[in-house]
């Protein structure tokens, strides 16, 4: 009963537009207040402290800082650039070139909202003038944003590792074969609907023109590679790893573009602490609900509730999808990760799934979330940068939103597909 108090008090804040933030908080402050006492609030603000404050998530700041500083920087407009003389010769190449740089700007911000920031106020505008729909633009655009929460590194993921007390690295590793395969699917679409409206090429291949755009590039393109092989070699942690992309960013944007001044440096640092203040709020309210619920042990009795039912784990897969699309329609990715996984963890330890194969399920979900409305966040800023109605746009999205369904399908029966390499870290 506790648990539906809980999600009674929390949807009907959110329905009467109280920030999600202060709608976890304050459920939390009434559920200890009503089963504990106020003596139980000061286990409260010791949570809000120490909810916030764990190493892995000092990761997350710092990646919203990198992905700013690619922007105002014109390493992300280099790299389109790159992108666009290596494949815009196809047909329907320039919705490619937005897939394409989607994965490379995934490999060095892991935020989908700074993805499409950052891509869509340059190739949406060229993607219309080119014969694109606006409602076909902007759906490729955010379809392909949600790349940068499944391709490392991924802001969602360090959250789901540090919640789950699994490793980030694995995680990371986890994401790479679904991110690839899902952005060859996504190209795939892209290239069908492009022969079936005719739509042109974005120019014709020039090689010389390559290598003239890889040499402007190629600094923006060692962000990636200094970020992920310090990683995966394990010479960093993913939050040292966050460091790299901060300290890379500013060496590129001051020092070898020369693009970036203070007068934008300081606009960028203030943009990155506003939306990590948004961020870190959410976290430490989330964390403070999540002592709150265990100490009233709500995710152990669940998780005996449905043992009782079936202890089959095809079936407590299907049922974790299902609760997880519905959740990441109304909640932001943090919100459902942090209210999600303290929850259903004992569920998924009990039925003996791998705790990394299901936090790309989680990904993956929250991916799909980004593109369903009625919150969609990804899907709406794509949506106002297109200037493009989003229940057109999501009827448009369709294609892209199934490859992505397919890809969480594959990697939920088919673990190996997230899994295979993982066994090469051990």
């Amino acid at each position: 009963m506790i648990l539906l108090y809980t999600t009674i008090a929390l949807i009907t804040l959110i329905l009467i537009n109280v920030p999600i933030a202060v709608a976890i908080g304050v459920t939390s402050m009434a559920g200890f207040l009503l089963t504990s006492g106020p003596d139980a609030l000061y286990d409260m603000v010791i949570k809000l402290y120490s909810g916030s404050t764990s190493f892995p998530l000092i990761a997350i700041p710092l990646f919203i800082l990198a992905g700013n500083l690619m922007n105002t920087s014109g390493i992300s407009l280099r790299l389109i650039n790159f992108v666009t003389a290596l494949i815009g010769f196809i047909r329907g190449g320039l919705g490619m070139v937005n897939i394409g740089v989607s994965m490379v700007f995934a490999e060095i911000s892991g935020s989908a909202v700074a993805d499409v920031a950052a891509t869509g106020t340059v190739l949406i505008p060229e993607m219309k003038r080119r014969g694109y729909s606006r409602t076909l633009a902007a759906a490729i655009t955010s379809s392909s944003a949600s790349l940068a929460i499944i391709i490392p590194p991924s802001i969602p993921m360090i959250l789901y590792g540090a919640i789950a007390e699994t490793s980030v690295i694995k995680l990371f590793v986890a994401g790479v074969v679904p991110g690839l395969l899902g952005a060859f699917l996504l190209m795939v679409v892209t290239y069908v609907l492009a022969v079936r409206y005719d739509l042109p090429r974005a120019e014709s291949f020039d090689l010389g023109h390559v290598g003239r755009t890889f040499k402007e590039a190629f600094w923006a393109l060692t962000m990636p590679v200094i970020i992920l092989g310090g990683i995966f070699s394990g010479l960093v942690t993913a939050t040292e790893g966050a460091g790299l992309a901060v300290l890379a960013a500013l060496v590129i944007g001051l020092f070898i573009y020369r693009d970036l001044d203070v007068s934008r440096l300081r606009r960028t640092m203030l943009e990155g602490v506003s939306q990590t203040g948004v961020v870190m709020l959410l976290v430490s309210t989330s964390a403070a609900l999540g002592l709150f619920l265990t100490q009233a042990q709500v995710p152990q009795t669940l998780a005996a509730q449905i043992t009782e039912i079936t202890t089959n784990p095809l079936i407590v897969l299907a049922l974790l999808n299902l609760l997880l699309l519905v959740l990441g329609m109304f909640l932001h990715g943090a919100a459902a990760i942090i209210l999600v996984v303290p929850v259903v963890m004992p569920l998924v330890n009990a039925v003996g799934i791998d705790p990394i194969h299901f936090g790309i399920m989680v990904t993956l979900n929250l991916a799909i979330g980004q593109q369903t409305p009625p919150v969609a966040s990804v899907l709406i800023t794509s949506c106002s940068i297109a200037r493009a109605g989003i229940w057109e746009t999501s009827r448009t999205n369709l294609p892209f939103i199934a490859v992505l369904a397919f890809v969480l399908l594959l990697v939920t029966y088919v673990p190996e597909v997230s899994l295979a390499l993982t066994g090469y870290l051990d």
